[in-house]
């Protein structure tokens, strides 16, 4: 069977563990060659190169801190000067902190906003200067939160609209060079990150489950798939989406 994505050329950001170590597994598997992005668990993008070179495929770990101008520029930098020029960007990298209207601070906002979206920016902005002639696909990772809207996450679901908005506005703007512009939008994905929040078990999961029709959490797995069939040619037709990979659950 072709691989949906041979001799192309991709990013993924914050993609030492959870969701984004599975994009960039699904996304070698499927012939990429992959920069795998971290701000602080080298050992993690480490692991997440070291399986991806053991199945025959070609990975780099890159470090940087997105939602530094510098960090941004230098992870493109280092993805282009190894692997060459860019055909898929997977903004994966984020930060989510539930807090109710009384816990919000201006440092609670800014951690969120200054990844979440100043960094999503950023880094398109550079990427989409080293894209291939080509054009190709940016695929932002959003949240089921954009518009389920749980309480006490007004930051955090403000960020992921924000990203959906986005998402659309540069659909738009880069559709005359051939770069595609989508978000996936997970529901609950059980992760190390919603496993040191806690959110793995207990009423955060099971109102989740209880409202989600398909009634059970999703995989990173189930994610990430859904990231390489937007990122291949297959969605030659599909840009400024935000496709929901929740279960259901609206």
């Amino acid at each position: 069977m072709t691989k949906t994505l041979q001799g192309k050329v991709a990013l993924v950001t914050g993609a030492s563990k959870g969701i984004g170590a599975e994009i960039a597994l699904q996304l070698a598997a499927q012939g990429a060659a992959v920069a795998v992005n971290y701000s602080s668990s080298k050992q993690g993008a480490d692991a997440v190169v070291t399986k991806i070179v053991a199945n025959g495929g070609k990975a780099v770990a890159v470090h940087g801190n997105l939602a530094d101008p510098a960090g941004a520029e230098a992870v493109v930098a280092e993805t282009v000067k190894v692997l060459g020029p860019i055909d898929v960007l997977v903004n994966n990298a984020g930060v989510y902190e539930f807090a109710p209207l009384d816990g919000i601070t201006p440092e609670h906002f800014h951690r969120h906003f200054d990844l979440n979206v100043l960094g999503l920016l950023l880094v398109s902005q550079e990427a989409a200067r080293h894209f291939s002639a080509d054009g190709g696909s940016i695929i932002n990772i959003s949240s089921g939160v954009s518009t389920i809207a749980p309480p006490n996450s007004a930051v955090y679901t403000a960020t992921k609209a924000s990203v959906d908005a986005i998402t659309a506005v540069l659909a738009k703007e880069l559709a005359p060079r051939k770069i595609r512009v989508n978000a996936v939008n997970p529901g609950m994905i059980v992760t190390e990150g919603v496993v040191s929040a806690g959110f793995d078990n207990g009423e955060m999961r099971n109102w989740i489950e209880a409202a989600t029709p398909m009634g059970r959490v999703g995989k990173a797995g189930e994610i990430a798939s859904v990231v390489a069939f937007l990122a291949s040619e297959g969605a030659s037709y599909v840009t400024g989406e935000t496709l929901h990979v929740t279960g259901g659950f609206r």
